[in-house]
């Protein structure tokens, strides 16, 4: 608490105080809500709250302020006005002075009368109170009431680290109809500031970095702050088997938290992965939702966002470009030059840095000066023995690129970006030290004694973490009716877990509150994405899931149930335009496959059935019908992509409901089990199929894992999305396949087994026509064009 004297009373030094620490009242902010009458969010300064006190009655009476300059005279005009005094104002040398004096009720001295001032006898029984300063202290009466102001800032502190109902402003949308495109209607909305919606759902000043209006990174240090409230309810959006027709399930996720907060006014939060610059370029166009129903501003969600994918490129391609340097340094360097090179003398003096003193503890020796190392020592310390054979490490892009399928940099390959292990490790992560140790132990090839080597076996932990220190945070963004997102990670379904990160989850957790919900997605169909968030994610983050929506649409299960092909640009065959009872059941297998799936880990299923205008009520009502008989909670057309949250109401309705039921959440395997049979249990209970079968090249690393000690860790299938089996092409159900494993591999620091199920390519090609035909910039108004 700072007394200062009155000749400091500059807004320069007034602003230098953060406003929620302003005691007294004086800062421009709390000034500026004292006269916008926001008495709820600004504090009266101390003088005047004592004038006030002394001023008991004062409706309706006359009262002169005189030498009441600056902040404390504003306020105390304001507050005056407010209690319905009619108030003038002058400077002590105003010619009306003395006549002003004469009818006022009350006077009120907001600074020290000059000594050639006279003051004339004031009106008889009027109320005269000096507010200046004592010449002899310097220092302001008040003091009682400033310690008033200060319980009253701290008890507002309080408040704002506990989880509260928002004050959250909802954007208004007006639906046009037929539906404009997904840009036009994205322009159409104006985003709120991102740190207006920040402090809306109680983020602190100091918690967001704002990139632009629209986006902001959230730091981790809300955890630390929240970490004694109690988690919202937990919700996933999955779906069933995807098909070129789409199923929608990134819309619903955003149309059922518009749904929520805006319509229901209940806290909830989506939680999305970012898209690639792959897919995005490529055949998909994006993943901010669509409609009605998405992120906002969309053409920022899809370009670049705020780096994060570019910052694990870097750190990828440094962790080959480290590992390609030090097989070519072993190879034509002696153990002392290489010794003397790893340790050089720097000033006279020699030293081993942190990690390679941690690398010199995990060789079990114990020393610290790098001049008592026996030749043995220092042997085992400089030498890796890289096995180029066994190197697992590929370089990556995130760019569609089949021909960098074929470039080999040594004996490593391209992969595209989001199919980096570190991708995996930002999405499964923590914290920041839980970042460095996964960092750590990513295993890049064995030695030549069949041992793994790792990251930080290579020094290279550190500066991996430098490079992912702001793609660790979360990004904050909003839907098209001003309610939060987070967006954040994006690893692929089919060949890695496909799901946002656990970080960003557990924030938004904890800032819904105890009634809140936090709807995340997860990719592709339930057996592939659903599955992987059950049993990895849920196992990193030890959050327990409430609810599941799965989500269709008539048209994909026609596609099950046995109608043609369907072509990208052509126009869909008859079958899809008009109603067909019969395919749409015989395509509900799919669902309730999909169904079955969910139940054997325990939660709750709503089904969301996003509707087309081509579907028929018989068709919609058959869907819904099968979905409740095969066990599903509940099951709920849905129109937010032409209507907004309002459209899915109804499906908010029933997840609440859902998420009330009595949850028997558990993980479908062991991890005691050995590999082969956790694999067996996933293709068994949850593809069909009849059993596995592991190739010889599998089988050995199977046994190589194990014996390493990596026996222990899930599994994360690499599959194809387009079936339950290993076959794109069969839809439906299939049954009595025998599953291909032909190879097995370890993301050791994202901590999972990964079995690749027939021919699975880590790098995806571009179509004959990609979406960057229709792609392009207007330079004068700097606008995105043709961005789906």
């Amino acid at each position: 608490a700072l007394d200062l004297p009155e000749s400091l009373y500059s807004s320069k030094v007034l602003n230098a105080v953060k406003p929620e620490k302003d005691v007294d009242g004086l800062s421009s902010v709390n000034l500026g809500r004292l006269v916008h009458g926001d008495v709820c969010d600004c504090l009266v300064p101390p003088t005047v709250c004592a004038v006030m006190e002394l001023l008991e009655d004062i409706g309706g009476k006359k009262v002169l302020l005189v030498g009441a300059r600056g902040a404390e005279g504003a306020a105390l005009q304001s507050v005056l006005q407010r209690r319905g005094a009619a108030v003038l104002s002058c400077h002590w040398k105003a010619p009306q002075l003395q006549s002003e004096l004469r009818h006022a009720d009350a006077v009120v001295f907001g600074s020290a009368k000059p000594h050639d001032v006279p003051v004339s006898c004031t009106k008889p029984g009027a109320t005269v109170i000096n507010c200046a300063h004592d010449p002899l202290s310097g220092k302001r009466k008040g003091r009682k009431i400033t310690c008033k102001n200060m319980v009253k800032n701290m008890e507002r502190w309080i408040q704002s680290q506990q989880c509260r109902k928002w004050d959250l402003h909802s954007l208004k949308l007006q639906p046009l109809s037929p539906v404009p495109s997904d840009i036009e209607i994205s322009r159409a909305q104006s985003p709120k500031a991102v740190d207006v919606l920040a402090k809306e759902i109680g983020l602190l000043t100091d918690e967001i970095e704002i990139y632009g209006q629209t986006k902001a990174k959230v730091r981790l240090s809300l955890l630390e702050r929240l970490k004694d409230q109690p988690d919202g309810k937990y919700v996933l959006v999955a779906g069933i088997t995807p098909t070129p027709l789409g199923e929608g399930k990134s819309t619903v996720t955003v149309g059922l938290v518009q749904a929520l907060t805006a319509h229901l006014n209940i806290n909830s939060f989506a939680c999305l992965r970012q898209p690639s610059q792959g897919p995005t370029f490529g055949v998909k166009g994006g993943a901010a939702g669509g409609g009605y129903a998405q992120v906002i501003p969309m053409e920022e969600f899809n370009l670049h966002l705020t780096g994060d994918i570019h910052a694990i490129t870097a750190a990828n391609n440094l962790l080959a470009a480290a590992i390609d340097a030090r097989i070519l340094h072993e190879n034509t360097q002696s153990d002392k030059s290489l010794y003397n090179r790893l340790v050089p003398v720097v000033n006279g003096v020699r030293g081993f840095s942190a990690i390679q003193l941690a690398r010199l503890r995990r060789l079990g020796i114990n020393k610290t000066d790098p001049e008592t190392l026996t030749e043995e020592e220092i042997s085992k310390f400089v030498r890796l023995d890289i096995d180029p054979s066994t190197i697992t490490w590929q370089r990556v892009v995130d760019t569609n690129d089949r021909f960098l399928r074929k470039i080999t940099v040594g004996q490593a390959q391209f992969d595209i970006a989001v199919a980096s292990e570190i991708m995996a490790i930002l999405a499964l992560t923590t914290s920041l030290q839980d970042m460095k140790e996964r960092l750590g132990r990513m295993v890049v090839a064995n030695d030549k004694k069949g041992q793994p080597v790792t990251a930080e076996d290579l020094g290279v932990t550190g500066a991996l973490a430098v490079l992912m220190k702001d793609a660790i945070k979360p990004t904050l963004m909003q839907t098209l009716e001003g309610t939060p997102v987070f967006v954040h990670a994006g690893p692929f379904a089919n060949i890695a877990h496909g799901n946002s990160s656990v970080l960003a989850d557990k924030i938004a957790l904890k800032l819904v509150g105890e009634k809140g919900f936090v709807v995340t997605e997860a990719g592709f169909g339930a057996d592939i994405g659903m599955e992987k968030f059950f049993n990895i994610k849920c196992r990193a983050s030890g959050l327990v899931p409430s609810v599941v929506v799965l989500v269709a649409t008539v048209r994909a299960l026609k596609m099950h149930g046995g109608g043609p092909n369907v072509t990208a640009g052509a126009p869909l065959k008859k079958e899809y335009t008009e109603e067909n009872l019969q395919l749409v059941a015989d395509g509900c297998c799919n669902l309730q496959k999909q169904i079955q799936i969910t139940q054997l880990f325990g939660v709750p299923v709503v089904v969301a059935l996003n509707v087309f205008k081509t579907d028929s009520p018989a068709e919609v009502d058959l869907v819904c019908k099968i979905a409740k008989e095969s066990g599903a909670f509940d099951a709920v057309p849905c129109n937010h992509w032409s209507a907004g949250g309002k459209g899915a109401v109804k499906l908010a309705q029933a997840v609440e409901k859902a998420a009330n039921q009595k949850n028997s959440f558990k993980y479908l395997y062991s991890l005691e089990l050995p590999i082969a049979e956790k694999i067996r249990i996933i293709a068994q209970k949850v593809y069909g199929a009849q059993d596995i079968e592991l190739s010889p090249a599998a089988q050995s690393q199977v046994d190589r894992y194990t014996r390493q000690g990596f026996g222990n860790l899930p599994i994360c299938m690499a599959k194809t999305h387009l079936s339950l089996s290993h076959q794109p092409e069969r839809k439906g159900v299939p049954t009595g396949f025998i599953l291909p494993i032909s190879d097995v591999r370890a993301s050791i620091g994202a901590g999972f087994i990964y079995p690749l199920v027939g021919t699975m390519s880590t790098m995806p090609g571009l179509p004959t026509r990609p979406c960057f035909y229709d792609i392009d910039l207007d330079p004068i108004t700097e606008q995105v064009k043709g961005l789906f």
